[in-house]
């Protein structure tokens, strides 16, 4: 299989990690098991196989720095939470660079940079940015329904990204 093109993994190692990478069950239906060739350009996998197939690479390698452009842009909401369960799982003692439109997949990062035009607008955690109505990812993230808005006694305005607390 393409997941080990150097073969310096046993098979026990790539069961392993395609079980971290949610791909098990896919490779242990098919006739061929770890003889399973990826065709060029993934083309008899979907999007999101293709996908955790790169994943489950970086988890052979044991990574120390994971870079992620997009990653779940093109992938059903399933998949998306398969890859995002995976990276926060197995990647959490690696540092993983992520680009993503999809702002739920960066919420809980340690520290997020917004960019525009090539340049960069603010860095900072994310919570803290979606507390202040000034911030251009609070704007992003409101615009993408993920902050509510609600007015308070004084009409003062409090917001809180969805799913937390005030």
């Amino acid at each position: 299989m393409n997941v080990d093109p150097k073969c310096e993994h046993s098979d026990e190692q790539i069961w392993a990690a395609l079980d971290k990478a949610h791909l098990k069950d896919f490779f242990e239906n098919k006739s061929e098991k770890l003889d399973f060739l990826v065709e060029e350009e993934g083309k008899n996998l979907s999007v999101g196989q293709h996908q955790l197939i790169c994943l489950d690479r970086a988890l052979l390698r044991n990574t120390k720095l994971l870079v992620l452009d997009e990653a779940t842009a093109s992938v059903d909401p399933e998949t998306d939470g398969l890859l995002q369960k995976t990276i926060r799982r197995d990647f959490a003692h690696c540092t993983v660079l992520t680009v993503a439109h999809r702002l739920q997949t960066i919420l809980d990062a340690n520290r997020i940079v917004v960019m525009r035009a090539g340049e960069i607008k603010e860095i900072g955690v994310p919570g803290q940015l979606l507390r202040d109505p000034q911030s251009g990812f609070y704007a992003m993230a409101k615009e993408a329904g993920l902050v509510k808005e609600k007015r308070s006694s004084s009409a003062d305005r409090v917001s809180a990204p969805l799913g937390t607390a005030n």
